[in-house]
């Protein structure tokens, strides 16, 4: 059946390997090279490139990609609207999402939707407000966390307005101090989290026409609040970020409130079981205060 090759193609090309995607779908690797191989005969060329370091589609392979995504999509849309229509609840949620919101929201909110529809598996896709962007433009995940702008997800749900602090060490000269102007930031060693977690810091630059000092960039929350407290720079950090900081930190004020603008980006034609996650995800911030908008 033409789908279940679309569904293999799709598997390897997310996973990069043949006995992986194997071992994913329960199927022989002598299985996944017939269904691949029949896909090319049938495309009329080819879609996987085989080398001893692995596999890697071609310009085409990544052009049908598109379209297959789109295709078990919808598929899996169908199937979802015929159980509903039957009073059944089934089907698969993909999220997008990045550190603070696994964190704080996300084991609390799973935890009550699998309790209320365990027909519905959810699968969770952790990465940066960029990747997430892509995932959704693509059509890798059905919805994802991100903070505003989101360049490639028109359709965004705004949900909570998260402060934006300054973080010091208790050793600092002006760890006392209830807020830091932007000269002094601009005047401070900075450590950045890296490309792609970095938007709405960089949105505060921007406006306030901030020339950064930056000494690191890591993609780490943790690593940056322990380089913090370790006296090697200062941060500006969302405030869902710094819970359980260590006594050595101090959290400073901006000197004009600036905040990132969390929401939910999600595909369009939404199916069934994901509309049901971002209605879970809804009611939990209001029932626990977190809803801003």
């Amino acid at each position: 059946m033409t789908l279940n090759r679309y569904e293999i193609f799709h598997t390897v090309a997310d996973s990069g390997s043949l006995t992986r995607a194997g071992e994913k779908l329960k199927i022989t690797q002598s299985g996944i090279s017939h269904a691949i191989s029949s896909l090319e005969s049938e495309f009329g060329f080819s879609i996987l490139t085989r080398s001893r370091s692995g596999i890697t589609l071609t310009d085409n392979g990544e052009r049908i990609l598109v379209y297959i995504r789109e295709i078990l999509a919808l598929n899996n849309q169908l199937k979802q609207e015929a159980a509903a229509i039957n009073g059944l609840e089934v089907g698969e949620v993909k999220i997008g999402t990045f550190t603070s919101v696994i964190t704080q929201w996300l084991p609390h909110i799973i935890k009550i939707f699998e309790d209320l529809h365990p027909g519905i598996v959810v699968k969770l896709y952790e990465g940066d407000y960029n990747t997430i962007d892509q995932w959704i433009s693509d059509g890798s995940i059905d919805c994802g966390f991100l903070s505003l702008p989101t360049p490639q997800a028109p359709d965004f749900l705004p949900l909570k307005m998260d402060r934006m602090l300054c973080i010091v060490s208790e050793r600092h000269p002006i760890h006392n101090q209830e807020s830091i102007s932007f000269h002094q930031i601009q005047c401070e060693p900075l450590i950045m989290p890296k490309e792609g977690w970095d938007n709405e810091i960089k949105n505060i630059f921007k406006k306030h026409k901030i020339i950064p000092n930056i000494k690191f960039e890591v993609s780490d929350d943790q690593a940056i609040i322990s380089m913090v407290g370790n006296n090697l720079g200062i941060s500006i950090r969302p405030e869902m970020t710094l819970t359980n900081l260590p006594a050595n930190i101090r959290i400073l004020n901006l000197e004009e409130e600036s905040y990132r603008f969390i929401g939910i980006a999600k595909k369009p034609n939404l199916s069934p079981a994901t509309k049901i996650f971002i209605d879970c995800v809804y009611s939990w911030l209001r029932e626990n205060d977190l809803l801003d908008f």
